[in-house]
């Protein structure tokens, strides 16, 4: 069991049959009537966010997460298959499972499966990911001195934005949870 008022972000609770994960939190103890604890937090199987306040001695059931290391080897149609590397396993996951985020996740790279009592409702690709840019506009000497940025595609079939001095068949670095272009990897 947890209790609200020892909620931290990240923590995981049950809450009226459904997975509740605190996103941000705050102890009030206002002048006058009794302390609260005000919560963003998120539904772990739809995704939603809401606020909420809660009395710092309720307590709700804690909810266990589990994040598995999978390997994601191939999609057909809507599903997508990783497999375990220690069984060999191969699971299918739906596309409306993942984020918009698994648009840089390429064969072959790791992602961590997310389940609660089973059920996969998530997946979490790395951090960071280095992909070659198939398409984009030439660079030209001197372009390395401006801040402006380009389109560019990647291996994957995403756009991203770009400097104007990276060039095709160049290997990036993005962060996949934002989207943007990080630095040039070192190969």
């Amino acid at each position: 069991m947890v209790s609200a008022g020892d909620f931290r972000n990240g923590i995981t609770f049950e809450e009226e049959g459904n997975v509740m994960q605190v996103v941000e939190f705050q102890h009030v103890k206002p002048g006058k009537g009794s302390a609260f604890v005000r919560t963003k937090v998120k539904n772990v199987i739809t995704g939603s966010v809401v606020e909420k306040t809660y009395n710092p001695t309720a307590k709700f059931p804690s909810a266990f997460v589990e994040r598995k290391d999978m390997e994601y080897t191939y999609s057909d149609g809507d599903l997508f298959y990783f497999m375990d590397s220690e069984t060999y396993e191969q699971v299918p996951i739906n596309k409306s499972e993942l984020t918009d985020s698994f648009r840089f996740v390429k064969e072959n790279m790791v992602c961590k499966i997310l389940s609660y009592k089973g059920k996969v409702f998530g997946v979490e690709p790395p951090n960071f990911v280095e992909l070659k840019i198939n398409e984009t506009d030439p660079g030209f000497k001197g372009d390395t001195a401006t801040n402006t940025f380009k389109p560019a595609i990647v291996e994957t079939g995403a756009e991203i934005k770009v400097p104007l001095f990276i060039d095709i068949g160049e290997v990036v670095r993005i962060d996949t949870r934002t989207g943007e272009y990080m630095e040039r990897a070192n190969k």
